[in-house]
């Protein structure tokens, strides 16, 4: 994104983090959905395919998680460091103008 974008729509540089961040969450998301389809599902050619998916999806959140350590975005095993990214985040967050 264009750095003056990003400035009028008040985040700075935090919109790749904010991108890695809402996919990471959607992933989890779909990883917790498809726990559960897998669950009810009623033939086994159904439950193979959940199941395939449910293993691309857990393979792909460790993609995104790799990526935003990588980054700085997110700190698993700094617990000081991961509430200073959150905060910041928040405070990103708290300046954006309301629709």
């Amino acid at each position: 994104m264009n750095n003056v974008i990003q400035n009028l729509i008040g985040l700075g540089g935090m919109s790749d983090q904010v991108i890695a961040t809402d996919l990471l969450t959607s992933v989890k998301s779909g990883i917790k959905m498809l726990s559960f389809a897998v669950t009810e599902a009623a033939t086994d050619e159904v439950r193979a395919a959940l199941t395939q998916q449910l293993h691309n999806a857990i393979d792909f959140h460790g993609q995104i998680t790799d990526f935003m350590i990588e980054k700085g975005y997110y700190h698993p095993y700094q617990l000081q460091e991961q509430l200073n990214t959150d905060m910041q985040a928040a405070q990103t967050a708290l300046k954006l103008p309301l629709p």
